[in-house]
């Protein structure tokens, strides 16, 4: 790498930061430099190969350092600067609007069903969620014909990293089937993916249980099955979420988890949603041939 070379200094800092900022807007590596003595504040040339070029407008500049140009560009480039770092900053947090409710109307409700029966719950009201959302033995559930309870304890967690975990993949491989496929699709499911695995626990384990994990590992799977069978789709989840999961479901098994996991939860899921990815894509298949 080339040793930058000093340009000009000054005694003060503002001359030689606007000069900066100036040589970078003409497409000169430039930059700034703090050194002891009189004239402390350098200018340096970071590229010697546009020495003759920064040259001239260093000479421009120590002859006339009040030109409005250089107020103007450095405006212009502070503006600049703001704006990326404001598109950056939207691309990490996106900001929430209504046309983002409208897009995943079905990733947003679940979401807010949970947040809602946990926020419930810490405040004061587990009782009623227990007594209300949970599922009962099967044989008082048949006998009481309540049958939403095989839903309603995907919306139940107990405490704040499990509300968080789950939220994070639903939000993850959720939003991208509702886009791509439909709110219908997404909610069917969530229903298949909330049923199926419920019931499996209550007769595996009783039904002392709760949290949208077996959910998740239905849209992985889906997601999952879809990027695999077709890829042209162009919906898939990195491989190391991928990885993650069915590490996590593996470890769930073997009781080297600091938490108690609904493991059979967890691998109907899971099958769940690759099923309904086969099905989704079998069906496809001979729609379009018959066409």
């Amino acid at each position: 790498m080339s040793k930058s070379l000093e340009l000009v200094s000054f005694g003060h800092e503002s001359p030689a930061l606007l000069l900066v900022t100036y040589l970078i807007s003409q497409n000169i590596p430039a930059s700034y430099a703090y050194t002891e003595g009189d004239l402390n504040h350098q200018v340096l040339l970071d590229d010697p190969s546009c020495l003759q070029e920064a040259a001239f407008i260093v000479k421009e500049f120590v002859d006339n350092p009040t030109d409005p140009k250089y107020q103007q560009r450095a405006w212009e480039t502070e503006q600049q600067i703001f704006r990326e770092a404001r598109e950056a900053r939207q691309s990490v947090f996106p900001k929430i609007s209504w046309s983002m409710f409208q897009q995943t109307p079905v990733t947003w409700l679940i979401m807010g069903i949970c947040v809602l029966v946990y926020l419930s719950s810490i405040a004061g009201g587990f009782i009623w969620v227990r007594e209300n959302m949970m599922l009962l033995p099967w044989s008082l559930l048949v006998e009481t014909g309540q049958w939403w309870r095989t839903i309603t304890p995907a919306f139940i967690h107990f405490d704040e990293m499990h509300i968080i975990f789950n939220l994070l993949w639903w939000w993850l491989a959720g939003k991208g089937i509702e886009q791509k496929f439909g709110s219908s699709t997404l909610l069917l499911i969530f229903i298949v993916t909330a049923i199926i695995p419920n019931i499996g626990q209550l007769l595996m384990s009783g039904p002392d249980f709760g949290g949208l994990s077996g959910v998740v590992y239905g849209i992985i799977g889906f997601v999952w099955w879809c990027g695999w069978l077709r890829p042209q789709w162009g919906l898939a989840l990195p491989n190391y979420i991928i990885g993650f999961s069915l590490i996590w479901l593996v470890l769930g098994y073997v009781d080297l988890l600091w938490v108690s996991v609904a493991n059979t939860a967890h691998t109907l899921g899971l099958v769940c949603g690759c099923a309904i990815a086969w099905c989704y894509v079998f069906f496809t298949q001979n729609t379009l041939k018959r066409r």
